[in-house]
């Protein structure tokens, strides 16, 4: 059962379900068995509220002897070129279909497409040939989250891309870190990503680089690290603000500038009501994968806005 600290309700709005556990990848890098346990004693515990999927890849999955627990967020891990990917797809969405058959709690997908399409070819033919897969293996009922590759002028790359998850009926997914400098998206491109899919009415994920609420500094890795409570107020606001107060917001370092009312969420002088975050969270900013639920646990009740046991 669940225990709860009583949040109030915006800190609720913000974050019910809000980390995707994501332990099996770098840095944790944990095996799966210590993964699930950590995933089910996280259910245990008093922030379950806060805690949505076990993100794992397919081919996992789908070679475990008993792959039970969950709700599962699946990566269909394929090929990493155009060819091997259309080729793989097909086998992993019908082992996925097995084990749902089997009572296996799948609830969604994230896939990423290899740069190839988004250079050589149009976007809807690969997410096209996804939703038929899913639809023939009777799963078409996953939301599905695409990851395009980054690559090209930014503002065209989105633009088609929100143009074909719209038409596949697909969310789509931020990487917002990685190992190396290139693979941390500048403030400008989280916030062209944020008002491209607010706009395009397109929910998405992030991922990678996000344990931390407020943007700083990492010494440990030398990087600047995103925020996830910069992309939540970020996306909760796209609908009303323009694209330079996105960035500021996508910017932002002060912890201090965010502070949490019983019924809003403000950043500095922008008021954010209940109902707005209600809605981000249904339509934008759905989910984030964190390897690490404690992280985001202790930082947010370092900064009050979750109460300490």
């Amino acid at each position: 059962m669940e225990t709860s600290l009583a949040p109030s309700p915006s800190v609720r709005s913000a974050f019910a379900r809000l980390v995707d556990y994501a332990g099996l990848f770098p840095p944790a890098q944990l095996s799966l068995a210590q993964a699930t346990t950590e995933y089910r004693e996280a259910r245990r515990g008093a922030h379950a509220w806060m805690l949505g999927r076990f993100i794992i890849p397919a081919s996992t999955l789908t070679s475990a002897s008993q792959p039970g627990g969950g709700p599962f967020s699946v990566i269909l891990d394929g090929g990493s070129d155009a060819a091997a990917w259309l080729e793989s797809i097909g086998s992993r969405v019908a082992a996925l279909a097995v084990l749902r058959a089997k009572g296996v709690a799948i609830e969604a997908l994230e896939v990423y497409l290899p740069a190839a399409f988004s250079a050589d070819r149009a976007l809807d033919e690969p997410l096209q040939r996804l939703r038929e897969l899913l639809e023939s293996a009777k799963l078409s009922d996953l939301a599905v989250y695409v990851e395009f590759a980054r690559r090209g002028p930014w503002k065209a790359v989105l633009e088609r891309a929100m143009a074909a998850a719209v038409h596949a009926g697909c969310g789509a997914k931020l990487r917002c870190g990685g190992l190396t400098a290139e693979a941390f998206p500048s403030v400008d491109e989280v916030a062209g990503f944020i008002a491209a899919a607010v706009t395009a009415r397109v929910p998405f994920k992030a991922t990678a680089g996000l344990h931390h609420p407020v943007r700083h500094y990492n010494a440990q890795s030398g990087f600047i690290m995103h925020g996830f409570l910069n992309i939540l107020a970020a996306a909760a606001l796209a609908p009303r603000v323009g694209l330079e107060t996105l960035q500021a917001v996508v910017a932002e370092e002060d912890p201090s500038a965010f502070h949490f009312e019983a019924a809003a969420l403000r950043w500095r002088d922008q008021r954010i009501d209940v109902q707005e975050l209600e809605a981000c969270r249904c339509g934008a900013f759905v989910a984030y994968g964190s390897c690490s639920f404690s992280e985001p646990i202790e930082d947010l009740t370092a900064l009050r806005i979750l109460s300490a046991r």
